[in-house]
């Protein structure tokens, strides 16, 4: 996963258990070629109160492409424990493990260190004011942070006042008018720039330039050209394996294979032996004649998913 937003069934189960049963530690996993994408999560983890180890995956092919990634700026830059990984090649992962059952014996509580915007954490400010008190101290900043955002589950999970329901929507609608955007855009845009300050300042990627995945990336997740490029691509996957090639295959499949060859193999073997016309209609029209309008489909299938 790549965030705790309840958009998927895995966010949902992942972190109905971190707030549920508060694990005593946590290992986060990160991805050393792609910093960015992967430390959205962190940054949600953090939150949460639970004490955070960074697993630096894959570092033999961040060094491999050039990438220096400073371990301790990153650290300190977060609060928490970052270890270098590659499962691979099997190393740093006996360290990871060591340093988390280390923070668990220490039971400490996990102080994020990032900050939003002054508008943005006057706005946490006054809806952790509204929060009740069954709500853990730890977890209060995370409570603001989801009601801020209007999380759905949240909101229905949380025993609010109907007077304080009604401030914090208040606070929230002041804020999106304020800032010309919906609540829960701002947080995302906030936490990619406290990102985006942090590599910059702990990773120093290749001179040599951007690698052909990342101009890919690039281009493909601009704001502009992203929808475009989705709808052409979707559209060139359905053309493909329903209109074109698909259809091509599919009647090859019900004409040929089927209509041209094997019922007519079948139905003069079958009254080669004598039998009955009756059951040489049954089972070349009816069994034969019906598997075949089910596995017509399966090459259309094949080609979406093999587009997939």
């Amino acid at each position: 996963i790549y965030s705790l937003s309840p958009y998927t069934l895995e966010e949902v189960v992942s972190r109905d258990y971190l707030i549920n049963e508060r694990p005593d530690a946590i290992i986060n996993l990160v991805d050393a070629t792609n910093l960015e994408r992967n430390l959205y999560l962190t940054t949600q983890l953090l939150e949460l109160g639970i004490p955070v180890v960074i697993a630096l995956n894959m570092m033999d092919l961040a060094v491999k492409s050039g990438d220096k990634i400073d371990e301790k700026k990153l650290a300190a830059a977060f609060g928490c424990e970052v270890v270098a990984t590659s499962a691979l090649k099997g190393e740093g992962l006996t360290e990871v493990v060591d340093r988390a059952v280390r923070l668990a014996n220490a039971k400490t509580i996990q102080v994020p260190k990032h900050e939003f915007s002054r508008e943005v954490e006057g706005c946490l400010a006054d809806i952790a004011d509204l929060l009740p008190n069954s709500v853990p101290d730890h977890l209060a900043r995370w409570y603001s942070i989801k009601l801020f955002e209007q999380d759905e589950k949240v909101l229905g999970t949380t025993p609010l006042s109907a007077d304080s329901s009604k401030r914090i929507v208040e606070i929230v609608k002041d804020a999106e008018k304020q800032m010309d955007d919906d609540a829960e855009s701002i947080i995302t845009n906030e936490r990619y720039e406290y990102i985006s300050k942090i590599i910059t300042g702990c990773l120093k990627k290749n001179r040599k330039g951007m690698t052909v995945s990342d101009k890919i990336d690039r281009i493909v997740t601009n704001r502009i050209l992203a929808l475009p490029i989705f709808v052409a691509v979707m559209f060139v996957v359905y053309y493909v394996s329903v209109t074109s090639l698909g259809t091509i295959v599919t009647d090859f499949t019900n004409d040929t294979l089927f209509g041209a060859w094997i019922q007519p193999a079948v139905q003069g073997l079958m009254e080669t032996a004598g039998a009955s016309e009756w059951l040489v209609s049954l089972v070349v029209d009816g069994i034969i004649g019906g598997l075949a309008a089910p596995i017509g489909f399966a090459p259309q299938m094949a080609i979406l998913f093999l587009f997939l």
